[in-house]
């Protein structure tokens, strides 16, 4: 998820924005449009970093990573979600989110949330092709960590066990 740092949304502008760099007053930003667009956006300017955005779930604190979600769509539906985002209505925006997360918190996540979700998808999929390997690669390396965490607990129980039994 790595490369999420390098993309944001900027509050009353569409799209997404490459972060290029800091400067004093703000960020230099692209936009990953066709026109690649450079601009810098002022500190005071809301910039939501895609790894930093999650989608309610559910429980009352539960929520799933933007990245989990996006690797999940890319599962079920491939390069491109084949959904016209203009001409869409509330429903058709639930199901189709519905298919990837089905506990979604609908209360709380609003169709313009899952629209945002569905051209951001198709966006990224255009303009970082490589994105999908690079979320794979790290869920690959965080369930080995997890795995290799729980043979050391099992290990740590053994020796404490052996060490009472003595």
């Amino acid at each position: 998820m790595e490369l999420l740092k390098e993309v944001a949304n900027i509050s009353g502008k569409g799209g997404l924005y490459r972060i290029l760099k800091p400067g004093r007053s703000g960020v230099i930003v692209e936009s990953m449009d066709a026109k690649k667009k450079r601009e810098m956006v002022p500190a005071t300017a809301r910039v939501s970093v895609l790894k930093d955005i999650s989608i309610y779930q559910q429980g009352v604190n539960d929520s799933m990573p933007l990245g989990d979600i996006f690797l999940a769509m890319r599962e079920k539906f491939g390069e491109k979600i084949e959904l016209d985002t203009k001409v869409a209505n509330t429903e058709e925006f639930y199901s189709t989110l519905g298919e990837v997360m089905p506990d979604f918190d609908r209360e709380r996540v609003h169709a313009s949330d899952v629209k945002k979700l569905i051209n951001w998808y198709n966006l990224l999929s255009v303009k970082m092709p490589e994105l999908w390997d690079v979320i794979e690669e790290e869920k690959v390396e965080e369930k080995t960590e997890e795995v290799a965490e729980a043979i050391t607990e099992v290990k740590e129980k053994k020796v404490k066990s052996k060490a009472k039994a003595k």
